[in-house]
């Protein structure tokens, strides 16, 4: 019995783009992930409360602010991983049809996968930041080469974030000059003159 190449041919590729639904658990993994960052950050205010409402001798100034930057840090992996979830699933899985949603972010209307690596790129400029920040304010417990190490590292990723942006913006100014040619009209042939 011959074999139909272009109907096995259909069937691969109709496989292999079902397969995407494969990363469901991934994001619903990292859903799993948030509510333990949610309860990490309710236990953390929590002892930040309690203990500044004590009049906790160890709670200094430097110690609050400390707490309270571990909080932001936090925050900021949350929101990390909203954009991985939300983002990661609108353009690798399926549209989330959010068009009529008053909560829509304003992102994920021109969400691609170069779009999705840029604005993670800044996020975790942001989370290295406060790093940074946080290791420079109790920098008698740090080494120097911890610090540097630490510096190095928050520089290499805003230069990643910085080559990222500028491959995005190429390829868009490249597309955007395609499709710019492709409306124009086209010049009218000269017509030949009249012998």
């Amino acid at each position: 019995m011959p074999v139909d190449h272009r109907r096995l041919a259909r069937s691969v590729g109709f496989l292999m783009f079902f397969s995407r639904w494969l990363q469901i658990p991934l994001y619903l993994g990292l859903i799993v992930a948030q509510c333990v960052y949610v309860w990490h950050f309710v236990v953390e205010l929590t002892h930040l409360v309690q203990g500044v409402w004590s009049g906790d001798a160890a709670f200094t100034e430097t110690k609050v602010m400390l707490v309270v930057l571990g909080l932001v840090d936090v925050v900021m992996i949350a929101n990390l991983l909203v954009m991985v979830i939300v983002g990661g699933y609108e353009t690798f899985v399926s549209r989330l049809h959010l068009e009529e949603h008053p909560d829509q972010p304003e992102w994920l209307t021109h969400v691609n996968a170069n779009v999705l690596k840029v604005k993670l790129a800044t996020a975790i400029i942001g989370i290295s930041s406060i790093h940074l920040l946080k290791t420079f304010i109790d920098a008698q417990t740090a080494t120097a080469t911890q610090m540097l190490w630490q510096t190095v590292m928050h520089l290499a990723f805003v230069l990643s974030a910085l080559v990222l942006a500028l491959i995005d913006r190429i390829l868009n100014g490249t597309e955007s000059t395609r499709h710019h040619q492709q409306r124009l009209p086209r010049p009218r042939q000269a017509d030949a003159p009249v012998r």
